[in-house]
């Protein structure tokens, strides 16, 4: 089993080609966006996303010039059918049946359709066959093939129900990656996997040196490392095993951490979508709380401001005073201060419904400056 060192392969690995980019659980694509960033010319060759929501997020983001109407020679019922055998989903744990397909409605179907199509995607990872990445003219191009596979099943925040081949679980989809590999006459240059840090953790380690011996037998070297944003300048907390397996007889070096000298406050957005504010009932608690801190001394100093008129509706406004900005992670259901911070927590998809009991990251705005010793319990 493979983990490179300085020393391994003949020559450090360098990208001389015209990229090729697939991404498998594509998500919205946040690779094809990170090589965006770093000004990185590339194809986006395919993606692989069962996902509609996911689907359309990735056609905005990427494909956003292609209003083709590749559903135009279709009848309404052939659109259905192509969705069915496709496979796709809209709760991203199973895929629609023919009649859920029917409910969406022909307006919603060939839209779906039409994405699918603009994305250069086959959708199902579980359907789909090796042939249809169309890798091929290695000698030409460089493919990078991502597969940060679902992490349900690895985290603790799942049910670590593990990554096992042939166990089912939606964490077991890694091995659908190894069909694919298997299936193909040409194979990807670079493939790149991203995962929680549970992905090498005591529980799913026999699984992960079994993929590993997988990669060794089809000639690639690998090399996984735990990285975490706040290393690299970004004050989140988001540390996430990445690994780079490389076809052939190279090395590679991961970055070396610089640190974080920013602070989370100072890249807050100053115009915020009122759907980020506390509800009005969590500000009521917050007010309340507030008079009692009063009534002790504590000086306790959240601030909800009334921004359309129609009385205490919910906002914690950011004032215009960055002094008076504060950073914190907060917990039950927002009334728990747990510390102040300068490092955002790991976003996570359930975030968006609101604050819950486990520690989230807030920004406040308060009248006078506040201390840990605050009088919040």
């Amino acid at each position: 089993m493979w983990q490179i060192s300085l020393f391994d392969g003949a020559q450090k690995f360098k990208i001389k080609k015209p990229i090729r980019l697939v991404e498998l659980f594509a998500g919205y694509g946040s690779t094809a966006l990170a090589l965006d960033y770093l000004g990185v010319k590339y194809e986006h060759w395919h993606i692989a996303e069962w996902a509609v929501k996911s689907i359309q997020a990735y056609k905005d983001l990427h494909c956003g010039e292609d209003d083709t109407d590749y559903s135009e020679t279709l009848t309404k019922e052939e659109v259905f059918a192509e969705l069915f055998r496709m496979g796709i989903s809209t709760d991203y744990n199973a895929p629609m049946s023919f009649e859920q397909i029917k409910r969406m409605g022909e307006s919603k179907a060939r839209r779906t359709y039409n994405n699918i199509r603009a994305t250069r995607n086959p959708v199902s990872v579980c359907n789909i066959k090796g042939a249809d990445l169309e890798i091929a003219d290695t000698d030409k191009y460089d493919y990078i093939m991502t597969y940060s596979f679902p992490c349900q099943d690895l985290s603790n925040s799942g049910k670590r129900a593990g990554m096992e081949k042939g166990s089912g679980t939606r964490s077991g989809l890694l091995w659908e990656v190894e069909r694919l590999l298997l299936e193909m006459k040409e194979r990807p240059q670079v493939l790149l996997m991203e995962n929680v840090p549970d992905v090498i953790g005591s529980k799913n380690m026999k699984a992960f040196s079994e993929w590993i011996a997988t990669l060794d037998r089809l000639g690639y070297k690998s090399k996984w490392q735990v990285l975490n944003a706040t290393e690299f300048n970004v004050p989140q907390n988001r540390a996430r095993c990445f690994m780079v397996s490389i076809l052939g007889d190279w090395y590679y070096d991961f970055p070396t951490p610089v640190g974080c000298g920013i602070a989370l406050k100072d890249v807050l957005e100053e115009d915020i979508d009122e759907s980020y504010y506390l509800k009005p009932e969590v500000v009521i608690s917050l007010i309340k709380h507030k008079e009692r801190h009063d009534a002790e001394g504590h000086g306790f100093g959240w601030s909800p401001i009334d921004i359309d008129g129609g009385g205490t509706q919910g906002q914690l406004k950011q004032r215009a005073d960055t002094d008076r900005k504060q950073t914190l992670l907060l917990s039950q259901q927002a009334t728990k201060i747990d510390k102040f911070t300068q490092v955002a927590n790991t976003l996570m998809a359930r975030d968006y419904k609101g604050f819950g009991n486990q520690p989230m990251t807030a920004i406040m705005e308060v009248d006078e400056p506040m201390t840990r010793g605050g009088g919040v319990s």
